[in-house]
């Protein structure tokens, strides 16, 4: 069979293979969903994705060996900070890192995760790749990065081939995050969530001394309208 007929015959099978779909109340790793066929588990979650802003300047203007450190203590962080909240790690893809929260608490969970990686990244992260990178510095490059966050019900699938396969969120949910984590503004806005995941947040991830730390814009988010909530506070570690 040929490499064509082997591409063909897998088309056919997961295009007309029904799935096989259950709920998820745990956020499932790769060995839980299989692989080769349309097997899913339906989450209700909340997704973050943390995104390093200017990656397109660190890749052209640095040398590979420092863009590579940025990238990585910036990635180490946000998980870290994600995991410390109750988040799981379901994907990395480049500069970028998603995390999958659930349960009771999962909106307030993310914002703050949010907020804290806004912090950390100025705080923490920057002033340690200045003092071992002072290029950095000197070049006028700042480590940042923009998280977007959504709530709602994915959908969650393996792609790929033997020991090649990934998880895939599909939904609305994980595709709003993403694209808001894409938002690059001139204020000094770093976090942003949309109006169901604000509806849900608890007092103290909402208000910092009675002031609301959120506030409220449309949207044009991939072609959909919508009321998002930003903010430009930090949450400390």
């Amino acid at each position: 069979m040929s490499l064509g007929d082997d591409i063909r015959s897998d088309v056919n099978k997961l295009a007309g293979t029904a799935w096989t779909i259950r709920n998820g109340y745990v956020v499932p790793g790769t060995d839980d969903v299989k692989l080769f066929s349309n097997d899913a588990v339906k989450l209700d979650a909340v997704y973050l994705y943390a995104d390093l802003l200017g990656s397109t300047k660190l890749a052209r203007g640095f040398q590979p060996e420092t863009a590579g450190k940025v990238i990585r203590a910036s990635l180490r962080t946000a998980s870290k900070i994600i995991k410390s909240r109750g988040g799981e790690i379901r994907s990395y893809d480049g500069d970028r890192v998603m995390g999958i929260f659930i349960g009771d608490s999962m909106n307030s969970s993310a914002a703050k995760a949010a907020l804290q990686i806004n912090y950390a990244m100025h705080e923490i992260v920057q002033p340690g790749l200045y003092s071992k990178l002072p290029h950095l510095e000197r070049d006028g490059f700042e480590p940042r990065m923009c998280v977007g966050i959504a709530s709602g019900e994915a959908f969650i699938a393996r792609a790929g081939v033997r020991d090649s396969s990934d998880l895939v969120s599909i939904g609305r949910a994980p595709n709003v995050a993403a694209k808001l984590s894409d938002i690059r503004e001139t204020e000094q806005c770093r976090t942003y969530i949309t109006a169901d995941v604000y509806k849900r947040l608890n007092e103290d991830s909402r208000l910092s001394e009675g002031t609301d730390m959120w506030v409220s814009r449309d949207a044009n988010i991939g072609g959909e309208h919508m009321t998002i909530y930003r903010s430009n506070y930090w949450w400390s570690l």
